[in-house]
């Protein structure tokens, strides 16, 4: 019975598809197959990730991760959170391995959510599609006053939570 309550969500919405598919049969049909093309795309894209984050998980000293995104590392943990966050690609999921490893080799949670946030904000296909389609203003303000914002929610995420509270997994078994 436990089994299935961890699976509850999933099948909520499978129920939800399948009455959507009887009372609207082509409306029902798109929905799982737009699902499925989600599904398939994030199969193609987040174990490449994970074999990333696997190799950075042992090629990458916990000290060395600390000295550049630690607590005190000032203007090198705001930069390097700026450039990981910055050359990424894909879509923001693959970006939570990731962080999560961050977390786990001692990285401030100020930095990680910054990184998250120039991961949706300011990577660089982000920046050139809205330079080329909106225009030098547009982006700057754009990315401004994200960088910002991303910033301070790091500080105020850092206020309200510790390491050991984003890690510990034992009190959410039953999501």
């Amino acid at each position: 019975m436990s089994q299935l309550k961890k699976y509850r969500f999933f099948f909520i919405l499978l129920i939800a598809f399948i009455v959507l598919t009887l009372l609207n049969h082509s409306l029902g049909m798109k929905a799982f197959q737009l699902t499925g093309n989600s599904i398939l795309n994030m199969l193609f894209l987040l174990p490449p990730v994970l074999i990333f984050v696997g190799l950075l998980d042992k090629w990458v000293e916990k000290e060395t991760l600390i000295k550049y995104m630690g607590d005190k590392s000032g203007i090198y943990g705001v930069l390097f959170a700026l450039l990981l966050g910055g050359i990424a690609a894909g879509p923001l999921y693959l970006a939570f391995p990731i962080a999560v490893l961050l977390l786990k080799k001692g990285a401030s949670i100020r930095y990680v959510v910054f990184f998250l946030g120039v991961w949706t904000t300011a990577k660089l296909p982000v920046v050139i599609y809205e330079f080329a389609s909106f225009g030098i203003k547009f982006t700057l303000i754009h990315l401004c006053f994200g960088l910002v914002f991303y910033y301070l929610m790091g500080l105020i995420f850092e206020k309200f939570y510790n390491h050991k509270q984003l890690l510990n997994y034992e009190n959410h078994k039953d999501i």
